[in-house]
């Protein structure tokens, strides 16, 4: 029986794939060369390269990939808060807290 993830409706097997994907990606130049810029992609806080973690813009969950147009380094903080939801409800979330500062 395949295993599914009612909460998120995604076959378990898939994510566990593409997350073995982002893995091997974590170990690429390419990826050191993208978080060499120790910048947050979301809250553009200045972040040590060894520090940011890899976010999925659109989440596994949302039926996101592990290909380089849908990775970008964020600090641990914005990738734990967005946690599933899509750039768009993130940064939208970001910029209400922002006007409420």
């Amino acid at each position: 029986m395949k295993k599914y993830n009612w909460q998120t409706k995604q076959d378990a097997k898939v994510i566990r794939q593409e997350r073995q994907i982002a893995r091997e990606i974590r170990k690429s130049q390419w990826w050191k060369n993208r978080r060499a810029s120790n910048i947050c992609y979301y809250c553009e806080t200045s972040t040590p390269a060894l520090q940011l973690t890899m976010d999925h813009l659109v989440p596994l969950a949302r039926g996101g990939r592990s290909i380089k147009s849908n990775l970008v380094p964020c600090c641990k903080s914005c990738n734990t808060q967005k946690k599933n939801l899509l750039t768009i409800e993130w940064i939208e979330f970001l910029e209400k807290i922002k006007k409420n500062k």
